[in-house]
């Protein structure tokens, strides 16, 4: 089975970036000390667009990715989220080219 890849672009509101990063930083550290089977967990502000933040994730199996989701914390913090985005975020799932 291989690596399955997610990358995330989320357009938060200007006023609520840093908010933004705050809370997906403690939702990085969460991840980062639960998740064994997570494999990169990063979050990226752009630098040509206001508001834009991407991030990459990786993870060992499909399983992984599931559990993900599922995490309490994984859902607390998508509901802080919601007032901050503005728009749906946009997803793309890979598989990792060995």
């Amino acid at each position: 089975m291989s690596v399955i890849g997610l990358v995330a672009t989320l357009k938060v509101q200007p006023e609520k970036a840093d908010e933004f990063a705050k809370v997906f930083g403690e939702l990085r550290a969460q991840v980062k000390a639960n998740e064994k089977g997570c494999l990169q967990y990063d979050f990226f502000k752009s630098k040509s667009e206001e508001g834009t933040f991407i991030v990459m994730e990786q993870y060992a199996t499909q399983a992984d990715l599931d559990a993900h989701g599922k995490t309490d914390y994984f859902k607390a913090a998508g509901a802080k989220f919601g007032s901050m985005l503005a728009g749906a975020p946009s997803l793309v799932f890979a598989d990792k080219v060995e």
